[in-house]
């Protein structure tokens, strides 16, 4: 038995964009994403349907709270290694001055 497959919000956003917003047939988007289009239709109704910015959470349903955390700790990944990345710099260009 195969395996479901699992897109992301992204994706499906995307793929509800190419229809709603760049004129695409559902049938043109789901050949380019090699999807079926039936899965086109199901996440353009869901996108339209959704009120409060929760379409498409996923298996996790994750809160506006959770996203935020989930949110602010990349955020705070990505700032230390920028500082990580500074701290090489500053030591590599203190040799160079020596």
């Amino acid at each position: 038995m195969n395996a479901r497959k699992k897109y992301s919000k992204e994706f499906k956003l995307d793929a509800s964009s190419l229809v709603l917003n760049q004129q695409y047939t559902r049938s043109e988007a789901a050949r380019s994403l090699e999807v079926d289009p039936n899965l086109i239709t199901r996440w353009i109704k869901e996108h339209e349907q959704d009120n409060d910015g929760q379409a498409f959470r996923g298996n996790g349903k994750l809160t506006p709270e959770q996203e935020e955390i989930r949110q602010l700790k990349a955020k705070f990944r990505q700032l230390e290694m920028d500082k990580n990345i500074l701290k090489e710099a500053t030591v590599f260009l203190a040799k160079e001055i020596k």
